[in-house]
């Protein structure tokens, strides 16, 4: 397997996983979805506010265009919950199709794009791309901890099982 392939594997994933969450998040109640959980971000909005704006506003940019946009990391780039979960879902499918078109020698290279205040910044391109899905990861499990702490069934997100759900479909 090559590195298109292990990635494309990971942007799947991804998409898999947020999806999975967003439909037990969408479960909750407004005041819990906004309730201070102790996470980082605070609440599930928050923090879903987070993977909006660092996985797609930030990090999804930077790959595609070569800039960093003008975007706080804790900003609430969305208020409505609704909204909230439909970009987060959209944003999750556009890595598919944005590592498919890389080409091979990519991988071996450096993911290069210049900071809002001008700074160049050269990247190792796979091991950045890697850090992107596991701060996803990371933030989907905050919001996991917090489904559990309020006595909501969380969904199973693991990788594997994901791949076994996929070859047990005829």
């Amino acid at each position: 397997m090559n590195w298109t392939d292990h990635f494309s594997t990971l942007a799947r994933y991804n998409a898999w996983a947020t999806a999975r969450l967003l439909d037990a998040v969408a479960q909750v109640s407004d005041e819990d979805y906004r309730r201070d959980m102790g996470l980082f971000f605070k609440s599930i909005h928050g923090t879903l506010n987070h993977l909006l704006v660092g996985e797609h506003k930030l990090w999804f940019v930077r790959f595609a265009e070569g800039t960093s946009p003008r975007v706080a990391l804790d900003a609430e780039l969305e208020t409505d919950r609704h909204r909230l979960a439909q970009r987060l879902r959209e944003g999750a499918e556009r890595w598919a199709p944005l590592i498919a078109d890389l080409a091979p020698t990519a991988w071996d290279g450096t993911l290069d794009y210049t900071t809002m205040r001008g700074t160049a910044v050269s990247l190792p391109f796979a091991a950045t791309l890697a850090h992107v899905f596991n701060h996803g990861t990371h933030h989907r499990g905050q919001i996991t901890a917090a489904l559990t702490a309020l006595g909501r069934p969380c969904p199973e997100l693991d990788l594997v099982y994901m791949l076994q759900q996929e070859q047990a479909k005829p």
